[in-house]
């Protein structure tokens, strides 16, 4: 396993970025902060469902976030779709959060991608929101497309990798890209993770030069194909 340099340093058609440990996605040339697939309120929907999720989930999510924007203070924030899990949760959303969210957006221009989860606007919170959007030579949307298109960065597909040392396993949400585009991991703390060896991937990528950003407890470790492991 090969750490990605000391800093998490990658290259999406030929821009510089740098894979957090949060799973956010930093473009210091531009301010810009990227996340996906945050799925606010998860918690709360399954609970009008019946299924009751410890409901920690939004305060958690935000908190993260909190700590990436503190850190990078970025003038943009692209948030990737599946921003909320349900087209009602930025609705449901206790008003201490709307208000922590706020803090976070002020002086900041915050793009919504709708997602497959959250189709339309959010209501009741500040941004603006877009089916997709072209920043600093990138494209951005939700989903992935099933061709490649050099400079797409997206979500949606919550990229996992695992990987066995020494009779030991161990799977953790990665950063998923081939130099030309990414898919980046879900940011929510309800969310699960999808194998990268899934066939979901199988034909978004060059696997000749596919790497798994894998996130660490201390940094980002960047996997070949070779040492990854289904399940």
């Amino acid at each position: 396993m090969m750490p990605l340099g000391i800093n998490g340093r990658i290259r999406i058609a030929g821009r510089e970025a740098l894979c957090d440990r949060s799973g956010a996605l930093w473009f210091a040339d531009h301010s810009l902060l990227v996340v996906s697939d945050l799925h606010l309120e998860k918690g709360s929907a399954f609970a009008r469902r019946g299924s009751f999720l410890p409901p920690y989930d939004t305060a958690t999510t935000l908190l993260r976030l909190a700590v990436a924007i503190e850190q990078y203070q970025p003038k943009v924030v692209v948030s990737l779709g599946d921003s909320f899990h349900d087209g009602w949760g930025s609705e449901r959303m206790p008003d201490p959060f709307r208000a922590q969210l706020a803090d976070l957006q002020k002086g900041r221009d915050w793009y919504w991608i709708t997602g497959n989860h959250d189709p339309d606007a959010p209501k009741g919170v500040c941004g603006e929101s877009v089916t997709e959007i072209a920043l600093a030579g990138l494209i951005f949307r939700h989903e992935p497309t099933l061709v490649s298109i050099a400079g797409e960065i997206a979500g949606h597909l919550h990229p996992g990798a695992r990987i066995v040392q020494r009779g030991r396993s161990v799977r953790r949400r990665c950063f998923a890209g081939d130099g030309r585009r990414l898919v980046m991991p879900a940011f929510g703390a309800f969310t699960g993770t999808l194998n990268v060896l899934d066939r979901a991937y199988r034909n978004l990528f060059d696997w000749s030069s596919f790497r798994a950003h894998m996130m660490g407890d201390a940094r980002i470790y960047t996997i070949a194909p070779t040492n990854l492991h289904p399940g």
